[in-house]
């Protein structure tokens, strides 16, 4: 079995090693046999689309998503259609932003986002800063996912979240909920980078993208996973 991974916008969004996430997901398909190509996706080298099985969003900063925005608008319909498609799509932080419909800044003027989702970020006073520890309705085992946040906007939607905050902030700090999940696009604050700690969500990216693209139930032989959920652990114990 083989996947595509589409990469977008590497040298601009990868905040805090989210180039990670794209490691854990080619590595943890390698050791089961599945063969990941990466496709990096940039201003200067647009790659079809079209072909993507998985699809990755980092963080960025205001600046930078400011520079993408034009260009990443020109293909906001595809991405959206794959979406409903139900290709996997991962956006962590200024990625996850940049789906919705704007952002309001500290000055009060409003940014453009892509519109893909339904949904608006607005600018607050003081960071979200620290570990964060939530629950999720996902199936995967351990419920648990752990990462750091850090983001002055406040996310405010109504889908369904990525998870219930134990400890930490989430999507405003106020209504104790933690990204959004539609379909399998997840998008989330959690950098960390998020799968390095979670390999669980690593591998319900890899067997969504592969059911998906072969239309069959698919089995992914577990991995040992020990210091990846030692790593897990750790955060829980520092946040409990």
């Amino acid at each position: 079995m083989e996947l595509k991974l589409f990469y977008m916008y590497p040298d601009l969004l990868n905040l805090y090693g989210d180039r990670g996430n794209i490691i854990i997901i080619e590595r943890r398909a390698k050791w089961r046999k599945i063969f990941v190509e990466i496709k990096e996706f940039t201003k200067d080298k647009e790659e079809n689309l079209e072909e993507a099985d998985i699809i990755f969003l980092g963080g960025g900063s205001d600046r930078e998503q400011e520079i993408l925005y034009s260009h990443f608008y020109k293909f906001k319909d595809i991405i959206k259609d794959l979406i409903e498609d139900g290709v996997p799509l991962l956006a962590v932080c200024g990625g996850y932003q940049l789906l919705g419909e704007y952002y309001l800044d500290a000055q009060g003027r409003k940014i453009e986002g892509l519109s893909i989702l339904k949904f608006y970020t607005r600018a607050e006073r003081g960071r979200l800063i620290g570990n964060i520890l939530i629950e999720t309705d996902l199936p995967i085992d351990p419920k648990t996912l752990v990462g750091f946040e850090n983001h002055g906007g406040r996310t405010y939607h109504n889908y369904k979240p990525l998870g219930r905050v134990i400890k930490g902030y989430g999507n405003n700090g106020k209504d104790g909920y933690e990204g959004l999940v539609y379909k399998n696009c997840i998008g989330t604050y959690l950098h960390g980078p998020i799968l390095s700690k979670n390999p669980h969500l690593a591998d319900f990216i890899i067997k969504s993208a592969l059911e998906r693209k072969y239309k069959r139930e698919v089995f992914l032989p577990p991995l040992s996973d020990k210091e990846e959920f030692l790593a897990h652990r750790n955060i829980i114990k520092k946040l409990k």
